[in-house]
Formats: C-alpha cells, structure tokens, sequence
C-alpha cells in the first residue's frame, strides 16, 4: 500500500500537470492555545440554539470594540457581569467561537480576535495550480495564499492563516495557513482514473488542486471514465494525497444524463425530502378546503393572468390590471400564500429554509416544496381556487402609487400566459393569439402603457 501511494505520488496525473504537493510542517503557534477536539452540539429547540447564537454574537462585538485588551474568562465574566452559574455557558460560548475562527485563546488563557495577533479566519478557495485564497467572512478583500502556504488545506476549507505581506496599493496581503479549522464537504464528484494496483478521482471541481487517491478494495469496480462519488476517509498530511473511497458509480462520463446527476452530487442537491416533511404534507389538501377561504378578500371575478417561461413549474405570482374612470390604475400583484400551508419552524418550514429555492436544471427541477404544494396548492395554476395575498395598488399616470393595500384573498387565475406569447400580441401582433386571448389584450395593451 505504501509503495502505490508512493508510486502514486510521483507519477499521478496531478504532477504530470505541474500540481504541486505544497506540504510544509504547520507553523508554530507560540501565543495561541491548541485547539480542542470540535465537538458536534446539539440544541433542546431552535429557540435554544436562536439564543446562543445571539450570545455569541455580543460576545464577537465585545471583542471587535478598539478598547477591548484580550482578556481571561474571569474578567470577561466580571466584565460582562456573568454569574457564576452561567461560567459552563460563557465556556461553551467561547469553544464555538473559537472553533468558528471568531476568536483564539492566547497561552495565557486570554481570548482575542484573531487580528489582534496578525492572524484572519476564512474559507479557503484554491486554484489548480495548486496556490489559493482566504475569502474572509466579513466583507474585505480576499488574501492571497501562495502554494508554499496552503500547507495540506483544501478547496472549501475553514483555516485560520497567519498575515505574512500586508497590502500595498498594488498587490493585496499575502499569509499562509497555520491550521485548518475544519475540513470542507467529505463528499466530490470527478472521474475515476484506474491504475493497475489503485486508483484516484480526478474532481469535476478544478479548485481542487489534488486528486483523491483510491485503494483498489475501495473502487466498487469502477474503471476508467467512471463519474462517481467519492468520499473522502483520510485527508491530506504531509505530501500524501488524500485518500477515499467511491461510494457510487453514477455512470460513464459520456452517458446521457451522467453531466446532470454530477451536478446534483457535487453540490448536494437534496433529491428527496425527509419522512417527516412527507408526512406533514400528507395533512395538505389537495383542492383549497372551503373552511380556508373564510375571512378573505374574494377576487376570484376579477381578470388576471400569470406570466412566466415556457418550462416554469411553479407559478407563485399573478397580476391584474384595470383603468379607473378617474384616469388611474389599478394594479393587482398576487402572491400564493405560502405562508397558509408552511407553518414557521415546522418541518417543511425548515426543509424549506435548508434548501432555500427551487433549482431549475435542464431535464428537471428540485423543488423548495413538495410537489404536492410547490406544482399544486402553493402554484398558482389556472381555472382553479387558490390562496394569495395581495397587494392592490392605485397608479396614476406617471407611475407614482397613491395608495394601496395589502390583504388575504381567494383568487382564480384566467389565463397562464407566457412572456413569448405576450410578445407576440403586443410586438408581433400574432393574429391567432390575438384572437386567442382576446379578452386579455384590452389589459395587455394597458400594461404596455
């Protein structure tokens, strides 16, 4: 095994390509306390852990202060008037954001901000040939790290680096890592190379700088031009690659629909939704319950239309338009109330927030929500019931809103138009579609206006 990783090492197609294996013993650290073991913390409630965080941000703006000189626990406690009770708290506090890069103990047991001592926390973004930079959390400008001070970190890394050329008016700080915080994501996609006692994973990610080297028990019989995921056990040490190990062949790298399953790997799109998300919605409706629609604003009589893409899925607004007598509209925006289905710090409500948005890819779309919502209730598709709130507001001829209001409705969509279409009306005056939707043109024509 050593002899292949040796033989690896110098003859992979990473320093055939002039990668460099730039691997220097870390830095010592006089002035800054080894860091613990990171230790994975678990919260009663989401208040719990809301709550925490906003400690730990005072404590993060106590020590931003240009007054504030580093300081042990006990004076932080009198400081901050802590009860003793609370020390186990303040310590945990503390751990994180030392383990966060926020803040560093000092030998003698005082807690600082990196800065003070030339020191800055980030993410490591690499480059393929092999140097990188620290992408700071607060918004500077990024640091560039040279390959003789990347020092075993890897593309995605959290490191704490030490400043080594402050910037100039021409060239931006220059520093090296000194410790890598925490690792990046365990999981790449890349295409497997074999060899015949090994093998390594060259990752789609080109900032990767290195490839992942593969026992050959650790393959699952993959061969050469294999897309596949791996996973990393061992990360990089000295001069060695990292090692692996693939956890699924997606398929051959010319096999139709292998580039977009990549895709999904290597950002860790989430395919399905958790048992008790699907069970949350088992609960939904299909059609809006007529229970649902009491207390709401009726706009079900008034025209309105979507407009989206030919290929969207879910349709979450609409629009209505009207000239007043008095020479003013009145424009109508309809937004599906959400909000009546997703009920905050539920499990969809986290799910959702966990995913973010609905990622659109070119044979399919991973939804935000169930389908049963995101394409059903929660879409704003035509000729049915739905749930909205709304904002009608009154225009006047230059575009200024006079007045408006913000309400609960029940809404029915005419028409699900789409911006191909509506051109054609207004500029290409598309006879056939013209006649089509002609009881939509008048408020085409007024939105043109």
């Amino acid at each position: 095994m050593k002899q292949s990783k040796k033989k690896y090492n110098k003859n992979s197609k990473a320093n055939k390509n002039g990668r460099k294996d730039n691997f220097r013993r870390k830095p010592d650290v006089m002035h800054v306390e080894p860091r613990p073991v990171k230790v994975e913390r678990t919260y009663a409630s989401e208040e719990e852990k809301k709550q925490m965080e906003q400690r730990k941000n005072v404590l993060v703006e106590f020590v931003k202060n240009p007054n504030y000189a580093p300081l042990k626990i006990k004076e932080l406690m009198m400081v901050l008037q802590v009860p003793p009770s609370d020390r186990k708290v303040l310590e945990e506090l503390l751990g994180e954001l030392i383990e966060e890069g926020k803040l560093i103990r000092t030998k003698r047991g005082k807690f600082a901000r990196p800065q003070t001592y030339n020191l800055l926390a980030g993410t490591f973004q690499g480059h393929p040939k092999g140097f990188g930079f620290l992408i700071l959390d607060e918004d500077e400008k990024d640091v560039f790290i040279p390959a003789s001070g990347v020092n075993g970190a890897l593309h995605k890394d959290r490191v704490l680096c030490r400043i080594t050329r402050p910037a100039t008016a021409e060239k931006r700080a220059e520093a090296e890592v000194i410790e890598i915080l925490e690792r990046g994501p365990e999981s790449l996609v890349g295409t497997y190379q074999e060899s015949e006692n090994f093998g390594f994973v060259v990752p789609d990610e080109q900032k990767y700088a290195r490839d992942i080297f593969i026992p050959k028990k650790f393959s699952k019989g993959a061969v050469t031009g294999h897309k596949v995921l791996v996973q990393v056990t061992d990360w990089a040490e000295e001069r060695r690659n990292p090692e692996g190990k693939v956890l699924s062949i997606l398929g051959h790298v010319n096999d139709p629909g292998v580039d977009i399953l990549s895709i999904i790997y290597q950002y860790d799109l989430p395919i399905e939704f958790p048992e008790e998300v699907m069970n949350e919605v088992e609960n939904v409706p299909n059609e809006v319950d007529d229970k649902d629609k009491v207390g709401r604003t009726d706009f079900r009589h008034i025209p309105m239309v979507t407009i989206d893409g030919e290929d969207a899925k879910d349709l979450d607004d609409a629009i209505s338009l009207e000239k007043l007598d008095n020479g003013m509209y009145r424009l109508g925006v309809h937004i599906a109330d959400v909000t009546h289905y997703v009920k905050e710090n539920h499990p969809l409500d986290r799910e959702a927030y966990e995913r973010g948005t609905s990622v659109y890819l070119v044979d399919r779309v991973i939804p935000m929500l169930p389908h049963k919502l995101s394409n059903g209730l929660c879409s704003l598709n035509a000729h049915v019931d739905r749930l909205a709130l709304t904002c009608m507001m009154d225009i006047d001829k230059n575009g200024h809103v006079q007045s408006h209001e913000i309400m609960e409705t029940v809404i029915k969509i005419d028409e699900r138009m789409t911006y191909t279409n509506v051109k054609k009306i207004l500029v290409d005056e598309d006879k056939a579609l013209i006649e089509r939707y002609k009881d939509f043109v008048p408020m085409f024509k007024t939105m043109e206006d």
